[in-house]
């Protein structure tokens, strides 16, 4: 079959569950429009600290039972949400788990039933009663945390025929928040308008449901909907700006109230989401939406490389959420033990949140262990995300290096049979011998030299602490790679975090051919159609040295090279086809997966080896994955996406490809899933 890749894995949650108040551009306001006094008082300020989300957030969230068609959730879908039901998973979570540090408890979409006279949001009666501030006070007397929803936007419902009145105002009504044309914005059809940012009115509306929020006593906002991201993009879905708004005016409130956005929010924008908020959702809705809460394919194996791109970006006040935590029943989840702890790993060694989307009175022996095993949380909560050492197939193995010299390993078989995976120490910087640890297990596997190997199930993940003997010792830059060559010369780049490196030099040949004081270097100088082999040696500022890092090797490109491909002169085949763009050429090749492929035939090289392949493609999933097969050998490719639906504009990376000297094929497919399209590539 041809799999579409312009038809991203879409996230399902529908519009007739969202409703949600606008979110607006922090302005000035006229003379005109000074706040107004009012009856409604404004919540008493509180101590609120330098910085929020210090560590990823651990606790409960209600959409995965809202989204599920699991029988065992009754009632079903969002009236689910009930006042009753919150009421139960708190006090299960207080009592089982907040001693392992899960503490919020976080209503999703479906609480709001209305807008009152202010366009602000209502809660729904009929579920919660006693209204939000008794959740709040309720939660909070259990030493745990009240978490909210909002979707991005001006609610259609808040609109009111543009006559509502903003709280606090004197001359603004709703009809000042929108464009002439009613233009809609988020991530669903008909689910808000765009706000009119020029307005003087929108900071206003903004703090009205900011200090709503906080007189309820809510300690967390997730803003839903998010562009660019949430499969969306151009200027009708750039909400920067509701953004930058909603980070003011809930500073603005004196509560510490935790912002995070959603969903699928486009790496393109961090300059942005750093600074205004605490977390951003990397990817799109972890559920089916079926009978169980999640299944393998849907989206939880997604996960390895959509999050790769966000990895950098993570840190105390700014952490990468992948999405509920469903893992404590077996019976609900979907999928197996072994899948259940690698989903749990992965979590653990990204440090995402930690939210559980289980019903909590459901879960089984298997998944309370999962879920409260200390020394796993305790990785999540160092606040060191884990890399990939490679992604070139389903043996995978993930590292972190932590502040006492030790080293998180986590070993992942994603493949279809039960695999052996091996961890070389050199490849992370390791040298030496390490004791191991196992954390899942809390079994000590005594002292490990250069390298680690276990057999793992289908789908499964062991995750490790290595003690090097002597963790004073420099380690050695890892994952060294090159990153960009010309006929004269090779970029390279490594992995020093961790390390307390000043400096560090390239070797070739035995020689020192390059000097850095970062993490990145060219070395000029060299002839074309060469092979050369380099590695890295870390210094600190003692002038003590680390052990060379591994060692890789890359061949210059021809004299007249580098040589540019297009995608559009190959042989697509299959069903993948030509279409225009913004990129190399005004041309590509689409609908590459299934049986789509696109061949790229006579690609020549001078000499054998290794090449820095520069590939232009396109990509606005979150991320999709060719595979590559050169001269019949074949790897897996991951690209990282866009978010926001932009087929059309191109992007580059650097792929190293071995090559025979002469003409050479390569391939661009995958059988089971959409790939992402081609522009170009150049050798």
């Amino acid at each position: 079959m041809v799999i579409r890749p312009t038809s991203g894995r879409a996230r399902r949650r529908t519009p007739g569950v969202l409703a949600a108040a606008a979110l607006l551009l922090p302005v000035m306001l006229s003379a005109s429009q000074v706040p107004a006094a009012s009856a409604d008082p404004a919540p008493a300020p509180a101590a609120q600290p330098a910085q929020l989300a210090q560590k990823p957030y651990m606790g409960w969230s209600s959409w995965s039972l809202e989204s599920t068609k699991n029988p065992g959730v009754i009632p079903s879908g969002e009236a689910w949400l009930t006042e009753k039901n919150v009421v139960q998973q708190a006090d299960i979570l207080a009592s089982k788990f907040k001693q392992h540090g899960y503490d919020h408890v976080n209503l999703d979409a479906g609480w709001l039933g209305s807008f009152d006279q202010y366009a602000r949001p209502v809660v729904d009666a009929a579920k919660f009663p006693h209204g939000m501030k008794y959740i709040a006070d309720y939660v909070h007397g259990k030493g745990l945390k009240l978490g909210s929803y909002l979707a991005v936007g001006l609610d259609m419902k808040a609109y009111n025929g543009g006559n509502s009145p903003i709280f606090g105002t004197t001359d603004c009504h709703t009809r000042d928040l929108v464009y002439p044309d009613l233009r809609q914005t988020s991530g669903w059809d008909n689910q808000s308008y765009q706000i009119d940012f020029a307005t003087p009115c929108a900071q206003a509306y903004i703090q009205s449901e900011a200090d709503q929020l906080a007189s309820w006593g809510v300690d967390f906002l997730k803003l839903d909907g998010v562009g660019p991201g949430s499969f969306r993009g151009g200027p009708q879905y750039d909400n920067t700006a509701d953004v930058r708004a909603w980070s003011a005016a809930l500073k603005k409130t004196g509560r510490p109230i935790e912002f995070i956005l959603s969903w699928s929010l486009s790496h393109e924008r961090m300059d942005v989401w750093k600074p205004n908020a605490d977390g951003w959702r990397i990817d799109t809705d972890v559920e089916c939406y079926c009978d169980t809460l999640v299944t393998w394919n849907n989206s939880v194996k997604g996960r390895w490389n959509d999050v790769v791109q966000y990895i950098p970006d993570a840190g105390p006040g700014n952490w990468n959420n992948l999405d509920s935590l469903d893992v404590g029943s077996g019976k609900m989840d979907g999928i197996t033990e072994a899948e259940r702890q690698s989903y749990m790993t992965l979590w653990a060694i990204e440090s995402a949140p930690l939210y559980l989307g289980d019903d909590l009175t459901q879960l089984d022996d298997y998944g309370v262990k999962l879920l409260t095993n200390d020394e796993v949380i305790a990785v999540d909560q160092a606040g060191v995300p884990a890399k990939p050492v490679s992604q070139t197939g389903d043996q995978q193995v993930w590292y972190t290096r932590n502040a006492d010299g030790s080293y998180t390993v986590a070993l992942f078989n994603l493949g279809s049979a039960p695999a052996k995976v091996t961890a070389d120490f050199g490849d992370f910087g390791l040298t030496g011998p390490a004791k191991a640890r196992d954390l899942w297990s809390h079994q000590e596997l005594g002292l490990q030299n250069g390298s680690f190997s276990a057999t793992l199930p289908v789908h499964g993940s062991k995750l490790l602490r290595l003690a090097p003997l002597n963790p004073t010792q420099i380690p050695a830059p890892a994952v060294v790679h090159g990153t960009a060559s010309t006929p004269s010369g090779i970029s390279l780049a490594w992995d020093g975090s961790g390390s307390k490196a000043t400096g560090y030099d390239v070797f070739s040949g035995g020689r020192k051919v390059a000097s850095a004081t970062g993490t990145s270097t060219t070395v000029s100088g060299l002839k074309p159609s060469t092979s050369y082999g380099f590695t890295v040696v870390a210094r600190d500022r003692f002038g003590r040295s680390s052990a060379p890092s591994t060692a890789v090797s890359y061949v210059t490109p021809s004299a007249s090279g580098p040589v540019v491909y297009e995608a559009e002169a190959g042989s697509p085949g299959g069903g993948a086809s030509v279409s225009d763009c913004t990129c190399s050429g005004g041309k590509k090749v689409g609908n590459v997966g299934g049986s789509g492929l696109l061949t790229l035939n006579n690609i020549k090289a001078d000499k054998e080896g290794t090449y820095l392949v520069r590939l232009g493609y396109v990509d606005g999933d979150t991320s999709r994955t060719a595979v590559v097969t050169v001269n019949g050998s074949s790897f897996k490719l991951p690209v990282p996406g866009t978010n926001d639906s932009d087929w059309s504009t191109a992007r580059t990376i650097t792929v190293p490809v071995y090559l025979m000297a002469g003409n050479n094929q390569v391939i661009f497919g995958n059988p089971s899933e959409s790939s992402f399209d081609v522009d170009q590539i150049t050798v």
